[in-house]
């Protein structure tokens, strides 16, 4: 078993040449968001994914809600993933499969309660993955990711079992914590932020820590 590793919140090209450096599989560019840290303009963002050879992913993350403007940020930041950071009319992610069949799109669903498992049967055909992350939507004042908080891992152990699609894990993650998430959960991959930072700055001594706890995991699966 072999997780996937995405890091967010990268802010400029060295950063993402350090993180593809240590291991990431795919980089998160956070676009214009009402809330949450690492947000970055499109322009930067498109230099940043310049910068990353493949195979390693570059996503944009989107507040977006009209298929024109998730095709217009997308292309402005050059990206070759969407991660959709609401909770779409799957119509939406059908319209840009139909515009823009070679981006990936990401749905995130925010585990507030069970009612995130509801999600799976609307999105699932439309959306190449599912990012479980801890955001909450439906709060008075509204959070799209970006917390540094955990959700519950029983009901995101539930969604990996029933989808059909890749399910990436989000929120709160860190050194201390990854083992029990990926044994719990099982995903497809993990996400993390905040936990590799200090500052503002990306750490590489947090990134290696969680790497190679990550990795510790792994083999403690198979």
């Amino acid at each position: 078993m072999r997780v996937r590793l995405k890091i967010c919140c990268i802010k400029s090209p060295d950063e993402a040449r350090r993180a593809a450096l240590a291991g990431a599989d795919a980089l998160g560019l956070v676009g214009p968001m009402p809330s949450g840290p690492g947000t970055i303009s499109y322009e930067d963002a498109r230099h940043i994914a310049r910068s990353v050879a493949p195979p390693v992913s570059r996503w944009l993350l989107s507040s977006e809600t009209r298929t024109a403007d998730l095709i217009d940020a997308a292309d402005q930041a050059g990206v070759d993933t969407l991660q959709i950071v609401r909770h779409l009319d799957p119509q939406v992610l059908e319209e840009l499969a139909q515009k823009r069949p070679h981006l990936r799109r990401v749905q995130v669903i925010h585990v507030e309660d069970e009612s995130a498992l509801d999600l799976i049967e609307a999105y699932q055909d439309h959306a190449n993955a599912f990012l479980l992350d801890s955001g909450k939507p439906s709060a008075a004042t509204e959070t799209l990711g970006g917390t540094g908080d955990t959700h519950d891992w029983g009901i995101s152990a539930r969604f990996v079992a029933a989808t059909k699609r890749p399910v990436m894990l989000a929120g709160g993650l860190n050194a201390g914590n990854i083992a029990q998430a990926v044994r719990t959960v099982r995903p497809y991959g993990v996400d993390l932020c905040s936990s590799v930072r200090t500052g503002d700055e990306l750490d590489d001594n947090k990134l290696t820590t969680f790497i190679t706890a990550l990795r510790q995991a792994e083999q403690d699966l198979s």
